[in-house]
């Protein structure tokens, strides 16, 4: 079985982790993650349902996850932000079908005159554009697609980040994906067809084999068990 981790609250660092366990709130900072990894390589399940929050710490549980040497998978409730980012370091990536993922720009506070301004606006667009890499990994989408949907603040449902790469299934699926086709007139027989066929096929078997069999003479009835 694998091993269950819990990303749940806002991504905080680990100095202050013990502020949020004193008053009884739920958040992870990297230490609860990179602490409880298995050192065997065994699978690991990491369930997300976080809003995000510091984006140096998001990183380093990205990069913590990315370099773990088993297969990590990431069940999402809810990733947004920095938990987005922790969500594209799994080898594979489950959405419960009510789930989203979220992604936008980097913020920050700052002060000082336009000189410092002009740096703050730096820092974050090159936070951006670091950020931007986990997605563009996951998804395979080019760079600047994917600043862009950085830039609209985009989020995503469960079947919007499959779409588009974010994520590679919807927990608890069973049904069967319809099929895509692309036929201009080639004669395509439809499926459903096909399988009527089929059963009318099997159920004609199956009676001419019965027609075949050799009746029993004797006077015994048969006993079904």
């Amino acid at each position: 079985m694998a091993k269950q981790l819990k990303i749940n609250g806002p991504i905080i660092s680990n100095d202050d982790k013990w502020f949020y366990d004193y008053f009884e709130m739920e958040a992870t900072c990297p230490k609860d993650v990179i602490d409880n990894l298995p050192t065997t390589g065994e699978d690991v399940e990491v369930t997300i349902n976080s809003y995000g929050g510091l984006v140096d710490m998001g990183n380093e549980i990205y990069t913590a996850l990315r370099a773990y040497s088993g297969n990590v998978t990431a069940n999402i409730v809810m990733a947004g932000s920095a938990a987005s980012i922790i969500a594209m370091s799994a080898d594979k990536v489950c959405m419960s079908p009510v789930g989203q993922i979220m992604i936008h720009n980097v913020s920050m506070g700052a002060q000082g005159d336009y000189h410092d301004m002009d740096k703050a606006s730096e820092i974050l667009v090159k936070a951006n554009s670091a950020l931007a890499n986990a997605y563009v990994a996951k998804t395979g989408k080019a760079k600047d697609e994917i600043l862009q949907l950085m830039e609209n603040e985009t989020w995503l449902t469960a079947d919007e980040a499959v779409i588009n790469g974010f994520a590679d299934e919807i927990m608890f699926e069973t049904q069967e994906r319809q099929l895509l086709v692309a036929d201009g007139g080639s004669g395509l027989v439809p499926h459903h067809i096909i399988q009527e066929m089929k059963n009318l096929k099997a159920d004609a078997k199956l009676n001419n084999e019965k027609q075949k069999k050799p009746k029993n003479d004797s006077s015994f009835s048969e006993f079904l068990f």
